[in-house]
């Protein structure tokens, strides 16, 4: 996936070069999803390959890698993933999801306006 420019200066600056030995030292060019992404389109781990087509779509599979709590800074092999693009994103839907929401929230008290908190305060 691409780096955002606002969490660029979270990765070590050797990240190019750890991000290519898990994608081709470790996974050997294949996705290491065994269904913790949660799309429940696999058995076992998925058969998506660099560069070839992906199951099911025939799309381009690009083969990145993930980091499996959320967080840059933490570059232990351990925490590290190769997924294809569509395990990765079904992988962080869940954390993009917060993270749109926290930035939405942002952008209104930033403009002046108050953020209400339904369900909440009585």
């Amino acid at each position: 996936m691409p780096i955002r420019p606002e969490n660029r200066d979270r990765y070590p600056k050797d990240w190019p070069a750890i991000s290519l030995r898990i994608r081709t030292e470790r996974a050997a060019g294949r996705c290491e999803c065994l269904g913790e992404c949660g799309r429940g389109t696999h058995d076992g781990r998925c058969p998506n390959v660099n560069r070839g087509r992906a199951y099911g779509t025939g799309s381009l599979v690009i083969l990145t890698v993930a980091h499996l709590d959320h967080t840059p800074e933490n570059c232990d092999p351990q925490n590290l993933r190769a997924m294809c693009q569509g395990c990765h994103l079904h992988y962080d839907r869940d954390h993009h999801r917060e993270t749109a929401a926290a930035t939405r929230r942002a952008a209104v008290e930033a403009a002046g306006q108050l953020a209400l908190d339904i369900g909440g305060a009585r």
